[in-house]
C-alpha cells in the first residue's frame, strides 16, 4: 500500500476530532490530504454512521478526488464515495463521502440548516478563499451554534495562514504534515522577460523538453494564452510526433479534461497547458516539470460601476508554491519560474479573498434566505465589504427579491432556489409569463459561459447576442457558425444547462428560440445596463456610466440596446456582448422603473426658466417634451435657483437700490437688529425677500421689471423704515444750498464728496446715525478733484485751508478764494452772486 506524507498526521487529526469539534490541517502539495483524510475518518465513532461532505473549489478536482478514493477501495464512483457538482451528480443511498463543489453546500444548508445526516464538513484547499467557501464556513459555524453542537468542521490547505482560521473555529488545533513527498528544484529567469507571455512560455517549454525528462505542466492565466501558446508549440514541434500538447481548463468537456490528467502513452511525452484549475487537488499523471508564467486571472467587482471584469494579476507567493508542488507529487521535479528571483520579493504573500473583490449579489440573496440582512451577525475571516454588499442589496430590492424593510420576499426565495445569479434567475422567471421561458433559459446558460465562439485572430466581430442565440437554437449547427469557429464543448454545456433549467422550472416549449426577444430579456437581467445611443457608437447606460463599441459594429447606430458584457475600463466601457431593444419594448418591459417627471429648471444658455415633461429610465431620458403650464411654485424655485447660480448681479441694481443696500449695511454695523443685506446673505435668503415678487416671471428680462430698492425697503420693520432717513440720510444739505448724496459704500466711513467752495461758512463736520458717526468729508477742487479728506472740518479751516488755498488759487485764479472761509459766502459757481 502506498504511503503518503499525510499518513503520519492522521493519528493526531483523529485524536483531536474525537475530543474537539474543529481542526486545521496544513499539508504540503502532494501529501495526500484530499484523498486520504476523508477515508481515514470514515469509521470514527463520533461520526456515528453519518456522511462526510468535502468541499472542493473546482468541479474537475471534485470529480477526480472522488474517482481516486473510490478506486482506492475497489469501488465505482457513486457507491461509498460520490460527488455532486453543477449538472453532474454521482451519489446513492449508500454514499458516505460526498465530494461537492462549494455552491452545493450552500444549497444543502438552505434546505436543511441543521445538516442532519452529516457529521463532518471538510473545506479542502481553503487557501483559495473562494466566495462560496467563505460563505459556506460562515453558515456552517452558525448552524453548529444554533442547531448542531456535534457538527465537526475541518479546514485543509497547503499554504494557508492557519492561525486566523483556527481562531475563527474556536477550539481548533493546527496540525502540520511536515515535508513534501519529493524535492523540487526551482529555476528562476536571469532577467525579466521582454517578449510576450506566450513566446516566453513556449521557449521555456522547448528548453525543458531538452533539459529534463518527464511530462510538463504549464500554468497560464486563461484560455486565450493557452490557445496561443499551443499554436506556437505546435509549429515548433510539428516534426516530433512524440509530444502531445493538451489544454486543461474548466470549460473543456470532461473527456478532454480526463485526457490531460491521464498518463501519456508509452514512448510519448505530454505538455499540459492549464489555468489555475490544476493548482490544487489534482494529480496529473507523469508530471515532473512545472513551468509557471506567474500570472492568473481573477474577477474584480467595482461598486462604483456595478460591473465585474476579469483582471490578469500576479500570483501570490502561496499560489506559486502550490504550483511548484505539482512537480513533486510523483517524484523529484523541476519548476521553471518565468520571473526573476528579485521580482518575487514584490509578490503578495497570499491572494486576495474573492469575497473582497467579487459581485456580492448571490451572497446577499443567500444571507437573506438564511434570515439575516447584516453579514456581521455571522463569523467571517473577512467581513464582506460594505459598499459592494450595499449595492448588491440595492439590486435585489430593485428586482423584487427584497422587501423595503430588507427582508426576503417570496419572489426572492424563488430566485434563491433556482441557484442562478439573481439577475439571470429574475430574467428566467419574468420571461415565463411572456412566453419566452425557453429562450431565457438558453440565454441565461449562454451568459454563464465566456462565449460559444473561439476568440483569437479570427475573432467574431459581432457583439450581437441574437446571432449566438440563433446558432444555439439550431440544434443541427455545430463547428463553423456564422461568426466563426464554434466551441463545441461550450455549445454542449450551454444546451445541457438550458435543458436542465427548463425541466426544473417545468417550462414547456416547442424548441423555437425567439432571438428577437433577446434585448427584452437582457433588460430584465441588466436594467442598469440599458443603453441609449448618443452618436459615434457611444452610449449612455441607465446607471449613468458611458459605454462604446471598440470597433465597427452594425449595432453602433442603435437608438437603444442592452449590454450584457462590458469590460469596465476607462470613461466609456467597451461593449463586448449586447442586443438591441426598441423604445416600445423598453416601455413595456421596464414600465415599473420608468419615471415621469415635470422638470422646471433654469437654463443658463437662454437665461430663463424652461419647463419640460420627461420620461426617464435611470440616467436615460426616453422622452422630453415642452411643458406649457408649469406649476407656479416650481417656476419660482427654478428662477430663484437661476439667480443664485448666475449671481445676484443679474437683478436690476439701480443706484437707488445699491444705496438702499449700503445704508442698511451701515446701520447694521451699529445695531445687529438691522437685516443683513450683503450680496451673500441676500443670495441665501431669496425665498424670504424676493420670492413673493417674482410670480409670473420666467426670465432675466422679466426680472428687470422689479423695483429692487422698494423690495429691499419692504424687508425693514415699520420702525426701521422710520429711522432710516434720519440715521442714514441719502443726502446732506451744504451751505451753498446743494443736496450732496452720502456715499455708504464703505460702511465703516460714510462720506460726502463736495467742492470746497460750497462749504464756506460750515463750521462743524456733519454727523449721522443720531450723532454717533462723523461723515468723512472728501473736499474737492472746482474740477471735482480731491484736495483733502477730513472728519474735523473746523480744524481744516483753522490749520490747513490756507495752504490748500494757495495751491487752488494758483490753479483756479478766476475762482473765489476768501481769506476768511468761516464768514465767506458759499457758492457752487465760480464766484458768489452779488
Amino acid at each position: 500500500m502506498t504511503v503518503f506524507p499525510i499518513d503520519s498526521a492522521l493519528p493526531e487529526l483523529k485524536h483531536h476530532l474525537h475530543q474537539h469539534r474543529s481542526a486545521v490541517l496544513v499539508a504540503q502539495p502532494g501529501a495526500g490530504k484530499t484523498t486520504r483524510v476523508p477515508l481515514a475518518l470514515l469509521e470514527e465513532p463520533w461520526l456515528a454512521g453519518r456522511r462526510i461532505v468535502m468541499l472542493e473549489p473546482r468541479r474537475l478536482a471534485a470529480r477526480s478526488a472522488a474517482a481516486y478514493m473510490a478506486a482506492s477501495i475497489g469501488e465505482e464512483v457513486g457507491r461509498t464515495i460520490g460527488y455532486r457538482i453543477r449538472m453532474d451528480t454521482r451519489v446513492s443511498s449508500s454514499t458516505r463521502i460526498e465530494v461537492i463543489t462549494e455552491g452545493v453546500l450552500t444549497r444543502m444548508l438552505q434546505a436543511d440548516p441543521a445538516l442532519e445526516g452529516i457529521g463532518l464538513v471538510i473545506f479542502d484547499e481553503f487557501h483559495e478563499r473562494s466566495l462560496h467557501a467563505d460563505l459556506g464556513l460562515a453558515l456552517c459555524l452558525q448552524s453548529r451554534a444554533l442547531f448542531r453542537e456535534d457538527l465537526r468542521i475541518a479546514v485543509m490547505s497547503a499554504t494557508l495562514d492557519a492561525s486566523p482560521v483556527a481562531e475563527l473555529l474556536g477550539d481548533a488545533r493546527v496540525i502540520h504534515s511536515e515535508g513534501r513527498m519529493y524535492p523540487v528544484q526551482t529555476r528562476y529567469m536571469d532577467r525579466r522577460p521582454e517578449s510576450r507571455m506566450e513566446e516566453t512560455t513556449a521557449r521555456a517549454v522547448m528548453r525543458a523538453l531538452t533539459e529534463e525528462s518527464g511530462d510538463i505542466l504549464v500554468f497560464l492565466p486563461g484560455t486565450g494564452e493557452i490557445r496561443r501558446t499551443a499554436s506556437l508549440l505546435s509549429e515548433q514541434l510539428a516534426a516530433d510526433g512524440s509530444i502531445r500538447i493538451l489544454p486543461l481548463h474548466g470549460n473543456l468537456p470532461q473527456d478532454a479534461q480526463d485526457r490531460a490528467i491521464a498518463p501519456a502513452a508509452p514512448g510519448t511525452r505530454k505538455v499540459v497547458l492549464a489555468t489555475s484549475i490544476a493548482e490544487t487537488s489534482l494529480t496529473i499523471e507523469g508530471t515532473r516539470i512545472v513551468i509557471d508564467s506567474g500570472w492568473m486571472r481573477v474577477p474584480k467587482f467595482s461598486p462604483q460601476t456595478g460591473m465585474s471584469r476579469l483582471e490578469t494579476v500576479r500570483v501570490s507567493v502561496a499560489s506559486a508554491d502550490q504550483r511548484r508542488g505539482r512537480a513533486g507529487r510523483l517524484g523529484p521535479g523541476v519548476c521553471y519560474r518565468l520571473w526573476t528571483e528579485q521580482e518575487q520579493s514584490g509578490f503578495d504573500a497570499h491572494g486576495i479573498p474573492e469575497l473582497a473583490q467579487a459581485d456580492l449579489a448571490s451572497l446577499a440573496l443567500e444571507l437573506a434566505a438564511w434570515g439575516t440582512d447584516d453579514p456581521e451577525e455571522l463569523q467571517w475571516l473577512d467581513v464582506p465589504p460594505a459598499p459592494a454588499y450595499r449595492q448588491a442589496r440595492e439590486l435585489l430590492t430593485w428586482i423584487g427579491a427584497l422587501a423595503a424593510n430588507g427582508s426576503i420576499t417570496a419572489y426572492g426565495r424563488r430566485l434563491s432556489d433556482i441557484g442562478l445569479h439573481p439577475r439571470l434567475a429574475h430574467m428566467v422567471l419574468r420571461s415565463i409569463p411572456l412566453g419566452l421561458g425557453e429562450t431565457a433559459c438558453l440565454l441565461g446558460a449562454l451568459l454563464n459561459e465566456r462565449d460559444i465562439y473561439r476568440r483569437g485572430s479570427s475573432n467574431p466581430v459581432s457583439a450581437d447576442l441574437r446571432l449566438r442565440l440563433e446558432a444555439l437554437g439550431n440544434r443541427a449547427v455545430s463547428g463553423q457558425g456564422q461568426l466563426g469557429q464554434m466551441d463545441e464543448a461550450a455549445v454542449k454545456r450551454v444546451r445541457t444547462e438550458a435543458d436542465n433549467w427548463r425541466r426544473a422550472l417545468r417550462i414547456n416549449g416547442d424548441g423555437a428560440i425567439a432571438g428577437d426577444a433577446c434585448g427584452q430579456l437582457l433588460a430584465l437581467a441588466y436594467p442598469d445596463r440599458i443603453a441609449q445611443g448618443r452618436g459615434d457608437g457611444k452610449f449612455l447606460l441607465s446607471n449613468g456610466r458611458g459605454a462604446a463599441f471598440a470597433d465597427q459594429q452594425y449595432m453602433a447606430g442603435s437608438p437603444y440596446l442592452v449590454a450584457a458584457e462590458l469590460d469596465d475600463y476607462g470613461t466609456d466601457s467597451r461593449i463586448m456582448l449586447a442586443a438591441p431593444i426598441t423604445l416600445r419594448e423598453l416601455e413595456t418591459i421596464c414600465a415599473e422603473r420608468i419615471s415621469e417627471e415635470a422638470i422646471v429648471e433654469w437654463e443658463s444658455t437662454v437665461q430663463a426658466v424652461r419647463a419640460r415633461r420627461r420620461k426617464r429610465l435611470g440616467a436615460i431620458v426616453l422622452q422630453d417634451n415642452p411643458l406649457p403650464q408649469p406649476a407656479s411654485e416650481a417656476t419660482v424655485r427654478a428662477l430663484l435657483h437661476g439667480i443664485a447660480t448666475e449671481g445676484i448681479g443679474i437683478l436690476p441694481w439701480t443706484n437707488t437700490a445699491r444705496r438702499m443696500q449700503e445704508r442698511v449695511l451701515f446701520l447694521r454695523r451699529l445695531d445687529p437688529e438691522w437685516p443683513d443685506m450683503t450680496d451673500q446673505a441676500l443670495t441665501g435668503t431669496l425665498d424670504y425677500w424676493l420670492a413673493p415678487h417674482v410670480h409670473g416671471m420666467r426670465s432675466r428680462s422679466d426680472l428687470q421689471k422689479l423695483n429692487l430698492a422698494s423690495i429691499l425697503e419692504g424687508t425693514l420693520t415699520w420702525e426701521q423704515r422710520r429711522r432710516l432717513d434720519d440715521w442714514a440720510p441719502t443726502h446732506i444739505a451744504v451751505p451753498s444750498g446743494s443736496r450732496i448724496p452720502v456715499d455708504y459704500g464703505d460702511p465703516t466711513a460714510p462720506s460726502l464728496s463736495v467742492r470746497l467752495q460750497e462749504l464756506f461758512g460750515m463750521t462743524e463736520t456733519p454727523f449721522i446715525a443720531g450723532g454717533r458717526v462723523a461723515v468723512t468729508m472728501h473736499l474737492l477742487s472746482p474740477a471735482s478733484r480731491p484736495v483733502q479728506v477730513t472728519r474735523d472740518l473746523a480744524n481744516f479751516w483753522r490749520e490747513t485751508y490756507f495752504d490748500v488755498k494757495k495751491d487752488l488759487k494758483r490753479r483756479y485764479p478766476k475762482h473765489y478764494w476768501p481769506d476768511d472761509p468761516m464768514s465767506a459766502i458759499p457758492t457752487n459757481r465760480v464766484k458768489p452772486r452779488a
